[in-house]
C-alpha cells in the first residue's frame, strides 16, 4: 500500500537465476561395457507406463505416442520461463559402485544428470538436438551412498523436449520392499479448521501420505500431521499411507472425526460477505484526508494506514492522527475515537494497520518481538480496536538461506511475527481480528519459488508471506492478498496471468482456495484456505494504484469463483459461495472516484 500517488510498477522482484547450472562431461561416443552383474535400474525409462516412477516440476511433463525413440511411447516436457521442466526419480543404488546413465533425447538445451551420488555429481547435455541424440555419462557412488536422483531437464523459457529410453546401468542396490501399512491413526485434537493426526510408524517407510476423503492432501516424513483448511463443524474421513522408493503401501483403516463449531480466526460479527478499506489516517495524498465519521456506511472493515515503527528492527510501533499541517480537516483525537465507537456499534470492525510501503517492520531478536507486542497493544487499547491488519512490504520478511519448509521456518523475522500475532491474539481472545495484506510476489509466487532457492540466487522474500499465514491460519480472519502493483504470476494451470482483468482475480483467489505445491515441490503443499477467510484485494481507481479493474471485470471474476458463471480461459478448481469480498486500497481514493467501488459491490454483495 502506497502512501503518496500512484504506487510504482512491480519489477524486478521475479530474479533470474544468477549463475548458469554448471555441467559435467559431455557426449560420450559409447557406453563403458556393463560388468555381469549390472542391471538396469531406471524405473519405466521407457515411458511405456506413463509417468509412472517420475516426477516433473510445475506439471511439466507428459507422455507421447510421437516422435518415440523406441516403443511406444516417450516423454515431452515444457520448460517455461521459471520452470526448468525437470523429471526425475530416485533410485537405489551401492554405495562405492560405478554407474552409467543414458538416454535418448530430442530439442534444444536438453539435460541428463545425476545428483546426491555422494561424490562428483555429473551432468550432460545438447544445445540442439532436431533428431534424437544419446546423452551418456558416468559417476561413482560414495562409500555410504544407498540411493540417486537421476533427471532430465531442459531450460528456462526453451522449447518443448524429449526424451526415451533412459536407462542407469550399474550394480543393483539391495532390494527394497514397500513398507507395511501404518496402524494406530487417531485423530488428537480438532479446531474449526484443522484435525491433527498420528499414527505408528511403518518399518522402511521414507515418508507418508495423507488421505483426506480418499484424496491425498498432504505428504510428511513424520508420524503425525496436521490437515488445515476445513470447514466447520465437519465430519472427515481420513487415512495415511507409507512410502519408500519401492512404492506405497495400501491405505490404513479409516479414522472420522469433526471440526469444531465456530470459524477459526475470530472476526465474530463481520457479515457473510464484506467490503475491506484502508483509511488514510496518518497521512494525506492526493485523495485527501477522510475523517472516520464520514466514512461510508458501506465498508464492514476500516483498516487504520497506517502503525510504523520508530525504526526498522526496533518492533515498536507507533500511530498518530495525520498532523493539522498536512490534513487541515483532521478531527481530533476525542472525536476520532468517538467515531470508531460508533461504527463498532453499527457493526463494523476497525483495525490497526501495520507497515505499508513505508513502514519496514523486521522483527529480527525477540526483544523485538516482545516490543512490538507491548506497542501494538497499547495502540490497540488506546483506541479501542477490534484486531491487527499486518500490511509488511518491502524487505520486512525475508527467508535466510537454507530455510525451505515452510511449514518449519527457521527465519527469526519469519519466526518472532508468527509468536508475537499469537500472543496478541491469546491476549485478546476469539474476538481478534487477524487480516494480512501481502503482496503476490510473498503469496503466489510461492507456487514456484519460495526463498533464495535450492542453488542460491532467487529473491529471498519470494513466498515469505507463506510461513505466516500457515502458522496462523487457525487465527486468521482475513487474508486479502493484493492483486495490484504486480508482475505476471503463474497460476495453477501453468500459465502466467497478468493484473487488470477477471483472469488475474480468478487465478489467484483459486490459488488461495485450492492449495499449491511450494516451489513445485509436492510433498511440501500450502493447504487451502476457507472460502471466509479470504477477499480479493484491488486498487479503487485508476489513481490509486496499478492494476486498476474495471467493476465489470470485477463482477466476472466474483461470478466466476461464487457460481461458476461468466469464467474465461482458467479452469478453477472449484466453486466457493462463502468467499468472504472485497479489499480495496483504499476508502479515501474510492471517495476520490465518486464511489465507485463501494457503490457497485455492496451493491453486489446485498448491502
Amino acid at each position: 500500500m502506497e502512501r503518496t500517488g500512484p504506487p510504482a510498477r512491480f519489477s524486478g522482484l521475479l530474479a533470474a537465476l544468477s549463475a548458469a547450472l554448471l555441467v559435467a562431461g559431455g557426449l560420450a561416443a559409447s557406453a563403458p561395457a556393463a560388468a555381469a552383474a549390472d542391471t538396469d535400474l531406471a524405473r519405466n525409462g521407457g515411458f511405456e507406463a506413463g509417468l509412472d516412477g517420475w516426477s516433473c516440476t510445475g506439471g511439466s511433463g507428459a507422455v507421447v505416442s510421437t516422435p518415440t525413440h523406441g516403443g511406444t511411447s516417450a516423454l515431452k516436457a515444457t520448460p517455461a520461463g521459471s520452470d526448468n521442466a525437470e523429471c526425475s526419480q530416485t533410485v537405489t543404488v551401492k554405495p562405492d559402485s560405478t554407474y552409467t546413465l543414458s538416454a535418448w533425447v530430442q530439442g534444444s538445451y536438453v539435460y541428463l544428470g545425476a545428483s546426491g551420488t555422494g561424490t562428483t555429481d555429473v551432468s550432460t547435455w545438447t544445445q540442439s538436438s532436431p533428431g534424437w541424440t544419446q546423452l551418456t555419462t558416468t559417476f561413482k557412488t560414495g562409500a555410504a551412498t544407498t540411493s540417486v536422483k537421476i533427471y532430465t531437464h531442459g531450460w528456462y523459457g526453451t522449447p518443448t523436449y524429449y526424451a526415451d529410453d533412459l536407462t542407469l546401468v550399474g550394480p543393483g542396490g539391495d532390494p527394497v520392499a514397500i513398507p507395511a501399512t501404518p496402524a494406530g491413526l487417531r485423530a488428537d485434537t480438532t479446531t474449526s479448521s484443522s484435525v491433527a493426526l498420528s499414527w505408528t510408524g511403518s518399518t522402511g517407510a521414507a515418508g507418508y501420505n495423507v488421505y483426506r476423503g480418499g484424496t491425498k492432501v498432504l505428504s510428511v516424513t513424520g508420524t503425525s500431521a496436521t490437515v488445515t483448511g476445513l470447514a466447520t463443524s465437519t465430519a472427515y474421513s481420513f487415512q495415511v499411507t507409507a512410502t519408500n522408493s519401492a512404492g506405497e503401501s495400501a491405505k490404513s483403516a479409516a479414522v472420522t472425526a469433526t471440526t469444531a463449531a465456530g470459524g477459526g480466526g475470530g472476526g465474530s460479527g463481520l457479515p457473510t460477505h464484506a467490503l475491506v478499506g484502508y483509511l488514510h489516517s496518518s497521512f494525506a495524498n492526493g485523495s485527501g484526508y477522510t475523517r472516520m465519521a464520514d466514512v461510508p456506511d458501506s465498508w464492514d472493515v476500516i483498516d487504520l494506514a497506517f502503525g510504523e515503527p520508530t525504526s526498522v528492527t526496533s518492533g515498536d510501533i507507533r500511530f498518530s492522527l495525520c498532523p493539522v499541517t498536512e490534513c487541515p480537516n483532521v478531527e481530533s483525537v476525542a472525536e476520532f475515537k468517538a467515531a470508531i465507537k460508533a461504527k463498532q456499534a453499527a457493526g463494523k470492525k476497525v483495525l490497526i494497520s501495520i507497515g505499508g510501503q513505508n513502514g519496514q517492520v523486521q522483527l529480527s531478536t525477540t526483544a523485538a518481538r516482545d516490543t512490538f507486542v507491548s506497542s501494538v497493544s497499547k495502540i490497540i487499547d488506546d483506541y479501542g480496536l477490534d484486531g491487527l491488519d499486518i500490511d509488511f512490504e518491502g524487505h520486512s520478511l525475508s527467508l535466510n538461506t537454507g530455510d525451505t519448509d515452510f511449514r518449519n521456518p527457521t527465519t527469526p523475522v519469519i519466526v518472532n511475527l508468527i509468536s508475537a500475532v499469537k500472543t496478541l491474539k491469546a491476549k485478546y481472545g476469539d474476538k481478534f481480528v487477524l487480516t494480512m495484506a501481502p503482496e503476490t510476489f510473498f503469496v503466489q509466487l510461492g507456487y514456484q519459488y519460495y526463498g533464495s532457492g535450492p542453488w542460491g540466487g532467487q529473491d529471498p522474500r519470494a513466498g515469505a508471506y507463506l510461513p505466516v499465514i500457515h502458522a496462523l491460519r487457525d487465527d486468521l480472519t482475513l487474508l486479502h492478498v493484493q492483486d495490484y502493483n504486480s508482475g505476471s504470476i503463474m497460476g495453477l494451470d501453468n500459465q502466467y496471468h497478468s493484473m487488470g482483468g477477471a483472469d488475474f482475480h480468478i487465478a489467484m483467489t483459486d490459488m488461495l482456495l485450492t492449495g499449491f505445491p511450494v516451489a513445485g515441490d509436492t510433498t511440501k503443499v500450502f493447504p487451502a484456505l476457507r472460502p471466509d477467510q479470504v477477499s480479493i484485494g484491488l486498487p479503487a481507481s485508476t489513481q490509486a494504484g496499478n492494476g486498476y479493474t474495471s467493476p465489470t471485470e470485477v463482477t466476472k471474476a466474483l461470478n466466476c469463483l461464487t457460481k461458476k458463471t461468466d469464467c474465461g480461459s482458467y479452469t478453477t478448481h472449484g466453486t466457493w459461495p462463502g468467499l468472504r469480498g472485497l479489499m480495496t486500497w483504499s476508502i479515501n481514493w474510492d471517495r476520490f472516484n465518486n464511489g465507485e467501488f463501494s457503490k457497485n459491490f455492496d451493491a453486489y454483495f446485498g448491502g
